[in-house]
């Protein structure tokens, strides 16, 4: 892999998972190419490999954009996050006391990042402290999959979670770090299926949130017809106020 492309898609990436780029962003590759001062082939060559992860999809007119999954894929993503990381700690024979340490460090910088609420990096902590558990453990493969996984259920997050619960996140990842401890893999994997499922749990699937919401509130014509003055028609007369509702149809 080119390593330009690499970066790329590691920006990327990492941006969705500390929630700044939101789902449906448009990536303009003449853009990113700039950015990156590489060309545009190597931009679409990283464009490609974020589609094939599911990431990114492309429009033949618009370009490339972040994905927005609907509530079928949310669901089942979340199934597939339970089933690889509840299994992965039913795998693990026994957990080597670096990888404890390592991993308390983690939530504990998590709690630290809640308490000055720094907004931007704890979710990015408690969306990385999957990644790092898979990583922790050895297994480089699953870390890629768990990564990309946590992306999209971020860009989900972002769609459908009413409200963001990072201290109890926090504290679920406090509890299967001491189950670990304890050597009770059992009790982690069964802490870590009871996690995910709250997260899930805290998905309002039913709607997703209109995007043009704030845009469709600022363009009402209600407000100001209210209160604006009729202008005077050229031959004397009041003009009658024209109600027209913004067309909501992209172009």
């Amino acid at each position: 892999m080119n390593p330009s492309t690499a970066n790329i898609e590691e920006a990327i990436l990492s941006a969705i998972l500390a929630g700044r780029i939101p789902p449906g962003t448009r990536l303009g590759e003449q853009k990113l190419a700039d950015l990156f001062g590489v060309s545009r082939t190597r931009v679409r060559e990283a464009m490609m490999r974020l589609e094939t992860r599911g990431i990114v999809q492309v429009s033949a007119r618009r370009g490339w954009f972040v994905v927005e999954p609907s509530a079928e894929e949310a669901r089942e993503a979340f199934q597939t996050r339970r089933v690889i990381e509840t299994g992965l700690l039913q795998t693990v024979r026994e957990v080597p006391p670096e990888v404890l340490a390592s991993l308390k460090e983690h939530v504990a910088i998590e709690r630290q990042a809640i308490e000055t609420g720094d907004v931007s990096s704890r979710a990015c902590l408690l969306g990385d402290f999957h990644i790092h558990l898979a990583d922790a453990l050895g297994n480089r493969l699953l870390t890629e999959i768990i990564r990309d996984l946590t992306a999209r259920t971020t860009l989900i997050s972002m769609l459908y979670q009413p409200t963001e619960k990072a201290e109890e996140s926090s504290h679920d990842h406090e509890d299967i770090v001491a189950a670990m401890a304890a050597g009770d893999l059992a009790a982690a994997a069964r802490l870590m299926d009871e996690h995910i499922g709250k997260v899930e749990a805290g998905l309002d699937l039913s709607s997703k949130p209109d995007p043009l919401a704030s845009l469709r509130e600022l363009l009402v014509p209600s407000t100001f017809t209210d209160v604006a003055p009729s202008m005077p028609h050229p031959h004397g007369t009041a003009a009658p106020h024209a109600h027209h509702h913004p067309s909501t149809k992209e172009d």
